[in-house]
């Protein structure tokens, strides 16, 4: 019997589950790609709209109009099918919109794709096989645009619905004083509306520096407040960096955590995003699913009791299509049968352990996915498992250099292209 496996979301890393599942026809049958929007692409499809969809949803991309990304296309690229060579190295998003679809056509990915609907819930069955043994299957209950209700049984379930929807908006005692404009990051589309206000940026993470410096070009006086250390870098003129907003005062006055107050027209929060899942009863399937971690996940992918359930893509700092690439297959590979998973209970013993480790190192519960250098470790070792071709050395070499440089130059870095020469080379092209 073939295999059915449902996708959810139609952004880079659904489209890259139904892209090696229909490479595997022989154990599985084609997927089932549910997408919530009309359009593939996820995060990178660009919409003016914020707020709700006509349907009454909320939007759910992130992207603003003037990004472009911060890695460049030679490691964003899925290994098997690379960028337009003319292109430069960083992309507007149109262009990366163009090629997830450019993705989706070369791979006929397309009539797997059920456009416009909305998954409601995904609940694990146990059932008995002829053999005696139990396993599980998925109950996926779905809404089309006209309100029809279904729903279907899956051998697995891939869940690629993103993690930059849900704005994660820290907590500011007095908030409710400020007198000008608070939003969220989320709902920026472009700068000139803010030309001329003075704009407390809170956040210096990759969107907190990008959207600063798109204010400040506008001529935006820009306080970009953070806890990280302070850049060394001269930032544009326009943008001065601050200690953390701690406190909002009765008159709307800002209180920062070195002692400074200042007054503002904007807050915007650029404080990342949450996971929620609400298709998925996270007691039910033994996770806890917080607004910065879902845990316990063996290999940042399945719930130990349930691995026939994949969050894809859900680390935080990595090269995200190759990442996706990894795990994808790694995730076939243990429902082929190629891979055999440790007991329940190993598996929930590694992954608690890991975590331990990591608070005991000091790191704070919120940015215990974040992965960084241990990324490449991690899709090496997800490589070796389940027997798919590793990473090319090339692109951690590439997407080192390019971090050095974007801490160097924020602003200019992007002006730079450059070729891969072999699996372990890159150069500068002039």
């Amino acid at each position: 019997m073939l295999q059915r496996v449902a996708v959810i979301g139609a952004g880079a890393a659904g489209l890259c589950a139904a892209r090696h599942i229909l490479s595997r026809l022989n154990s599985f049958a084609p997927p089932v790609v549910f997408e919530l929007t009309d359009k593939v692409g996820g995060t990178w499809c660009y919409d003016e709209r914020v707020g709700t969809y006509d349907n009454g949803l909320p939007v759910h991309s992130s992207m603003y109009r003037d990004l472009k990304t911060n890695l460049p296309k030679e490691v964003m690229m899925f290994p098997d099918y690379p960028f337009d060579p003319k292109l430069n190295s960083f992309l507007p998003h149109q262009e990366v919109q163009r090629y997830l679809e450019g993705y989706c056509q070369s791979y006929n990915i397309l009539p797997h794709i059920r456009f416009n609907t909305v998954v409601e819930s995904v609940k694990p069955v146990g059932m008995t096989t002829e053999g005696g043994e139990s396993r599980t299957t998925w109950k996926v209950t779905s809404s089309d645009p006209s309100g029809h209700r279904k729903t279907e049984t899956f051998d697995s379930v891939f869940v690629c619905s993103g993690h930059y929807s849900h704005p994660h908006t820290p907590d500011i005692p007095g908030i409710e004083n400020f007198k000008g404009k608070v939003l969220h990051s989320h709902v920026y589309r472009y700068a000139e509306p803010f030309s001329g206000q003075s704009v407390v940026v809170l956040g210096a993470k990759a969107s907190g520096l990008d959207i600063s410096i798109e204010l400040a070009k506008v001529g935006a006086q820009v306080t970009l407040s953070h806890g990280r250390p302070r850049f060394t870098f001269p930032l544009p003129p326009g943008i001065r960096q601050s200690s953390p907003a701690v406190a909002v005062d009765e008159d709307g006055s800002i209180h920062f955590q070195d002692g400074s107050v200042g007054t503002a027209d904007v807050l915007m929060f650029c404080t990342g995003y949450n996971f929620k899942y609400q298709f998925l009863d996270g007691a039910e399937l033994g996770l806890e699913i917080q607004d910065q971690l879902v845990s316990p996940l063996y290999r940042f992918m399945m719930p130990p009791a349930f691995p026939s359930l994949f969050f894809i893509g859900l680390c935080k700092m990595i090269c995200p299509f190759p990442n996706f690439n990894c795990q994808v297959q790694f995730a076939l590979a243990v429902l082929d049968g190629s891979v055999t998973l440790p007991s329940v209970a190993q598996m929930e013993d590694e992954v608690r352990r890991e975590l331990k480790e990591k608070v005991e190192q000091g790191v704070q519960q919120r940015h215990l996915l974040i992965m960084e250098q241990n990324q490449w470790e991690y899709c090496q070792t997800l490589a070796r498992i389940a027997g798919f071709p590793p990473l090319a050395p090339v692109v951690r070499s590439l997407y080192e250099e390019v971090w050095w440089q974007r801490r160097v130059h924020p602003e200019n870095y992007r002006r730079l292209n450059y070729r891969l020469v072999s699996d372990t080379q890159w150069e500068l092209i002039e």
